[in-house]
């Protein structure tokens, strides 16, 4: 009896609290329509415009016109530069200091369109100045010393020195053995770190050319503390244990920024953690460093000559789908365009373009973002991934309507992109006109060329080697010619290049939607009908670029294989 009645009492005292939070998110709620109805007013009286910034995409380079500590004083920001005019948030047109900053950037040339918006929308404008400092405080309790990094990348130079490191550091605080993987990843130049709880130990991974490499095995009595700090950088709740979380933080390092996604979840024996390495120095890659022939990169450069239609790259997760779009973004970007991409997240910041992160629970996801934009004026528009029909739909009629659109699919292969869209709701007398390019990855490790070792194909690999390049098309040229004297590559390791390799390439497939496949597409063919038209029109595909890049010394036998399956 005693146990139910404390037990219902404790019912009752939680369902207040309950209701208390409710209360309080629609109490914000109502404020915050208030505050907006307010600068909406103050718009009608004054004659200017009115904003809500909320779904709205903020320049990052535009903000930074006004230093932030000014923009904060003076309560403005810019949102927006279109060459000399700048669209200037104020919350007061009338402010003594406001009408004088106007001034100042008026005799400095530029042309100025103030919009009214409400104190908590310029807050959101405010939010998007960079963060970054040579030390940087990540939040209010904790910070990544810059000189501590630089240290530690003079002690650390390859796997096994990093090892000795951080071995000599399981004694000591929970920081400098972060500090010292964060380096580690660094000047290894790792994509991803993994920190994986097991029964009796930590086991530390770091992915290295797509690939996960065991660094070393952490005891378990660090690795609480290890964790709190992990989750202290990226701004996670440490009292949350049985639920998934994700938070980011920023490091500088040298004169990079340099953003690091974490991605907690629960197992087993712990928490899980992996951190994404986003480095900036990913996005100045030439379409020709991507590894991509001159045959294809002639027919790209061709489609990213238009000013409409739309470039679908399509590929599983980690194939290189987003660094090749921001590689088309470099090609074309010049001053008088306008370029604004919806992003999940945000992986690399581009200076001259726009860029807007989708935010579920503040509701601006692909679809209604991509709305949003549409409207902003832009010339390029960048949709990080096409997850269902709305955002499908709203991409392809972009496309239509004097837009060259950017976006990536989530299919096996080129061909396989046309069946999803009609599959996601699509109609085919829409995807036909619309569509310009289809391209499908992969990412091949790179041999190292200066430890790998020559050796003949052997008679099944020359038969096969054969098989899968027969009919190539004349656009295709071989640097060697095939036969039993054709020598290739084979992976051996030194102390250059990690079990042999060293980078990766992308292996990739593609065709241009001309008149005929737009004829096939509106009558919903399926992927064999595709194909076929396809190979037609010249079709090259991954695996015979795969068998090309082999021949011609990039990659090996083996590691296509790893990738591709059996060739």
């Amino acid at each position: 009896m005693f146990n139910g009645v404390k037990n219902m009492n404790k019912e009752k005292t939680l369902m207040p609290f309950r209701g208390e939070e409710k209360q309080k998110e629609f109490l914000t709620k109502v404020r915050r329509e208030e505050e907006e109805n307010r600068a909406k007013l103050l718009a009608e009286k004054v004659g200017f415009p009115y904003l809500n910034l909320a779904f709205m995409p903020i320049e990052s380079d535009a903000l930074e016109l006004i230093p932030k500590e000014k923009a904060e004083k003076i309560k403005v920001a810019v949102i927006n530069r279109e060459v000399k005019i700048l669209h200037l948030a104020v919350l007061n047109p009338d402010d003594k200091e406001t009408q004088s900053l106007i001034a100042e950037l008026q005799k400095s040339g530029y042309t100025i369109k103030i919009f009214i918006v409400s104190e908590n929308s310029l807050g959101k404008a405010l939010s998007h100045y960079s963060p970054f400092k040579a030390t940087q405080e990540i939040t209010g309790q904790v910070e990544i010393s810059n000189e501590v990094l630089v240290n530690l990348q003079k002690e650390i130079s390859d796997i096994k020195t990093l090892q000795q490191v951080l071995e000599n550091l399981f004694k000591a605080k929970a920081s400098q053995i972060v500090e010292a993987i964060l380096a580690g990843a660094l000047i290894l130049k790792a994509s991803d770190i993994h920190f994986e709880p097991e029964k009796e130990k930590i086991r530390i991974r770091l992915r290295l050319d797509g690939v996960l490499e065991d660094i070393t095995y952490a005891p378990l009595s660090i690795y609480s503390l290890v964790l709190n700090r992990i989750k202290l950088l990226s701004g996670l709740k440490l009292n949350i244990h049985e639920k998934a979380q994700d938070g980011r933080f920023s490091i500088f390092s040298g004169d990079a920024n340099i953003e690091i996604r974490t991605s907690v979840l629960p197992g087993a024996y712990g928490e899980n953690i992996v951190m994404r390495v986003l480095t900036p120095r990913v996005i100045k890659i030439d379409l020709k460093d991507l590894g991509i022939r001159e045959d294809d990169l002639k027919i790209i450069n061709q489609e990213l000559q238009k000013p409409t239609g739309m470039i679908l790259t399509t590929g599983p997760t980690g194939s290189g789908k987003t660094t090749t779009l921001y590689a088309f973004i470099e090609k074309i970007l010049t001053p008088d365009i306008k370029i604004i991409t919806i992003e999940d997240p945000i992986e690399y910041h581009i200076k001259g373009i726009s860029q807007t992160q989708v935010e579920p629970d503040k509701d601006y996801t692909f679809e209604n973002g991509l709305r949003s934009i549409v409207r902003q004026d832009p010339d390029v528009i960048l949709v990080g991934e096409i997850r269902d029909y709305e955002t499908a739909e709203i991409a392809m009629h972009a496309a239509l309507t004097g837009h060259l659109v950017f976006s990536t699919l989530h299919t096996n292969d080129a061909v396989g992109a046309i069946p999803r869209l009609i599959d996601l709701g699509i109609k085919p007398p829409v995807i036909a006109p619309a569509i310009n390019l289809l391209m499908a990855q992969r990412l091949l490790r790179r041999v190292c060329p200066k430890c790998a070792k020559k050796r003949l194909l052997t008679k099944e690999e020359l038969q096969n080697f054969k098989k899968i390049l027969n009919n190539l098309p004349s656009r295709v040229k071989l640097e060697k010619e095939l036969n039993e004297k054709t020598q290739i590559l084979q992976a051996q390791g030194c102390k250059n290049c990690h079990n042999g390799y060293s980078g990766r390439i992308a292996v990739l497939e593609l065709f241009q939607i001309n008149d005929e496949m737009e004829d096939l597409i509106l009558n919903s063919p399926t992927e064999i009908q595709i194909k076929t038209a396809a190979k037609k029109a010249g079709f090259v595909a991954m695996m015979q670029d795969a068998v090309i890049k082999i021949i011609n010394g990039i990659t090996t036998v083996e590691e296509a294989e790893r990738i591709l399956g059996k060739l």
